[in-house]
């Protein structure tokens, strides 16, 4: 599949339309919405982004953002595919780790949960290890935080 991705404002139509179709979905499988854990803001500004991918036909196929967390740690937030084929999640993925680099990130941190199996195997398979819960996340067995470290070649490309 041919994808494009680019930076986007997270309240625009195209990014509502994904970020409340994530939010069904993940009502679905975990019974939260995951909506009380994202704020629009904290991906606006230095720092932080918000990135749809679009199709060959232009169609917005799936969304993902960062925003600052602690100095050098970015959190990685509402990563979403509307589908699993065609590598979308992976090329979103790889554009925020490569972005969140450049940025001068050395890490990305992220929290999904423990029921979510296929995000979990999903982050899983693309490097990231499991680490203490951290923030909001501190204290609740559901939750399952992850980090992966950022290749220095990543912030030079």
């Amino acid at each position: 599949m041919s994808l494009s991705i680019s930076t986007t404002a997270p309240d625009s139509d195209d990014a509502r339309a994904l970020l409340d179709a994530l939010s069904d979905t993940l009502a679905a499988i975990t019974g939260d919405s995951g909506r009380s854990s994202f704020d629009p803001a904290d991906v606006r500004g230095p720092g932080a982004r918000f990135v749809i991918a679009r199709d060959a036909s232009g169609e917005a196929v799936g969304c993902g953002a960062y925003r600052p967390l602690q100095p050098g740690v970015a959190e990685l937030k509402r990563m979403f595919a509307r589908t699993r084929s065609g590598g979308i999640g992976r090329s979103l993925l790889a554009e925020l780790e490569h972005s969140a680099a450049a940025d001068g990130y050395r890490e990305l941190w992220l929290e999904t949960r423990r029921v979510n199996l296929t995000a979990v195997a999903f982050y899983r398979a693309h490097g990231y290890r499991e680490i203490p819960n951290f923030g909001r996340y501190i204290g609740r067995p559901e939750a399952i935080c992850f980090s992966k470290t950022l290749a220095a070649k990543e912030a030079a490309a």
